[in-house]
């Protein structure tokens, strides 16, 4: 099964061009349905191991999952064609298929698919689109380890536990934004 071919464009600083000014050249990239696929699954792989226990990490519960949906959904939002277009692409996908559940919470096939998806935005897209997209997908990681369990408490300034910043740091070196 072939997926539609995604063109992205984008100024090269990631906004579109004020009135009087010239536009930086566009880029586009089409991605195979490999690619594609990758993009589009990572944000929900990457969802479900921030909230699954781990050595030092417990069971994050409803409220976990619940911030790292609200942060995927916040993707629509984004200044990115990219972005915007993986998270229409995610809630497009017809009930039932997501990655096999072996593959979800395994955290070096996570960062492998991380360094897979960096490789591709680094040869196929516009580089505003790709650290959107890698911005994007760290964030998904970081509102899930930053939610903590209980009647409305979050915790904003930091993960709530070394762990998750190990996490969060393996993560972040994976998609090469540290």
């Amino acid at each position: 099964m072939l997926a539609p071919e995604v063109p992205m464009s984008h100024s090269v600083a990631g906004e579109p061009p004020s009135a009087g000014r010239r536009a930086a050249p566009l880029t586009t990239a089409v991605y195979s349905a490999t690619e594609w696929d990758l993009l589009i699954s990572l944000p929900g792989r990457v969802l479900v191991t921030a909230a699954a226990s781990g050595p030092g990490r417990t069971d994050r519960g409803v409220l976990a999952n619940l911030a790292g949906l609200d942060a995927v959904a916040a993707g629509r939002a984004f200044d990115s064609d990219l972005v915007r277009a993986v998270v229409a692409a995610i809630y497009a996908r017809p009930d039932g298929t997501p990655p096999p559940a072996e593959r979800l919470t395994d955290l070096v096939g996570l960062l492998a698919a991380c360094r897979a998806a960096s490789r591709v935005l680094r040869r196929r897209a516009d580089p505003a689109d790709s650290a959107a997209y890698r911005q994007w997908v760290q964030s998904v990681a970081a509102r899930v380890c930053r939610a903590v369990p209980g009647p409305g408490e979050r915790r904003e300034d930091q993960p709530t536990t070394p762990a998750d910043r190990r996490f969060l740091d393996h993560l972040g070196a994976a998609l090469g934004l540290g």
